[in-house]
């Protein structure tokens, strides 16, 4: 097991040390494409994700993503102090326990999908099982309207905790990880990061997170507004802006996902919470981009203009807003059919299937 305080170097490896994916893999892809019988760009997007698939896995035809993860990075957030949530913050920890024993929404479509699921307890308020938050940082993060989430050394431990995660899922076998959140009021801090590093205005990026009032939205909004102003002096300073504005959950999600890339594996996105770590990961480096794949875009505003400056297209459009890796296990059958499609389809010669004729249009 790779403890976080070693994994700190790992981090500082995979700032500086991710490459992109295997530019001859992604060509043979597209080649592959023109040969399959069907006429050319007919399984639209499906084609896109078959080249990215072969390109982070570094060979064509690609297979089918048959050993995927799922990581539940789970946190309170002192921000909920504020009103900004519609539920208390004890459910986080009610959730956590309802995770690991198999009944929450991320289970059931993990199930479905084939994949499985681990809860990792980073900065919940109360103790969860000790199997559960080898890795816990503090017991809630910090109140980002007016204090730091985090201590500049518990901010680079989180970081170094997602690191040492994602060694742990990459070693024991994992082909594609996807990052999952849990943790009530965790779109407020989310929230800021998209604000801070996007440049939107508060009131562009504010939703309505667990289903708030419009009482809720207006303190809500009052709380991004003043986290992001004490967060943007340090929108070019990684450890120290997920410090003063993340929580270490969001932390550790960022270091598990360029420790994914460092380490050539790729990371399927589910909604705003991962989109705003991805957008931190992109400050460390970002190189990062080229492994993650947007699942879905969620019902929160501030989703689709992180994905926009990711410059990341989403699978699905489903209004999906739970969280926990949901949005992303139900895009993975896409993705594995993306694959399947690539590396089972006949071509035109093996089938014997007469190839449209040059100059005669469809």
């Amino acid at each position: 097991m790779t403890e976080p305080e070693s994994a700190t170097s790992e981090l500082q490896a995979a700032l500086a040390g991710i490459d992109y994916p295997d530019s001859d893999a992604e060509q043979a892809a597209r080649l592959r494409q023109d040969e399959l019988t069907k006429p050319a760009g007919s399984l639209g997007v499906l084609e896109e994700l078959s080249i990215w698939a072969a390109g982070v896995q570094g060979q064509c035809p690609p297979h089918a993503f048959e050993r995927a993860r799922v990581v539940v990075f789970a946190g309170d957030h002192g921000v909920t102090a504020a009103g900004v949530s519609a539920y208390p913050a004890e459910v986080t920890g009610q959730m956590v326990a309802n995770i690991a024993a198999g009944g929450a929404a991320v289970n059931v479509l993990a199930r479905a999908a084939g994949a499985g699921v681990r809860v990792v307890d980073l900065s919940v308020a109360v103790d969860t099982d000790p199997g559960l938050s080898a890795f816990k940082i503090r017991r809630s993060s910090g109140r980002i309207d007016r204090e730091d989430a985090l201590t500049g050394d518990e901010a680079e431990r989180a970081l170094a905790a997602g690191v040492a995660i994602a060694d742990q899922e990459i070693d024991s076998g994992a082909q594609l990880l996807i990052a999952g959140d849990l943790g009530i009021g965790n779109t407020t801090p989310a929230s800021v990061l998209v604000s801070v590093l996007t440049g939107a205005e508060p009131i562009k990026v504010v939703g309505r997170g667990t289903g708030i009032d419009d009482a809720g939205w207006i303190r809500k909004c009052a709380a991004i507004r003043d986290a992001r102003r004490r967060a943007w002096p340090h929108r070019e300073d990684l450890t120290r802006l997920l410090a003063v504005a993340g929580g270490a959950d969001l932390a550790a999600m960022t270091g598990f996902l360029l420790q994914a890339a460092h380490r050539r594996t790729p990371v399927l996105l589910d909604g705003l919470v991962v989109s705003a770590a991805a957008l931190a990961a992109q400050l460390g480096n970002p190189r990062v981009v080229h492994w993650l794949q947007a699942a879905h875009l969620s019902a929160e505003p501030a989703h689709e203009l992180a994905l926009q400056r990711l410059e990341l297209t989403p699978i699905l459009r489903l209004g999906m807003r739970l969280g926990e890796g949901t949005g992303a296990l139900v895009a993975l059958p896409v993705l594995r059919a993306a694959a399947l499609s690539l590396a089972e389809m006949a071509t035109f010669a093996e089938a014997a299937v007469a190839t449209r004729q040059p100059g005669t249009g469809e």
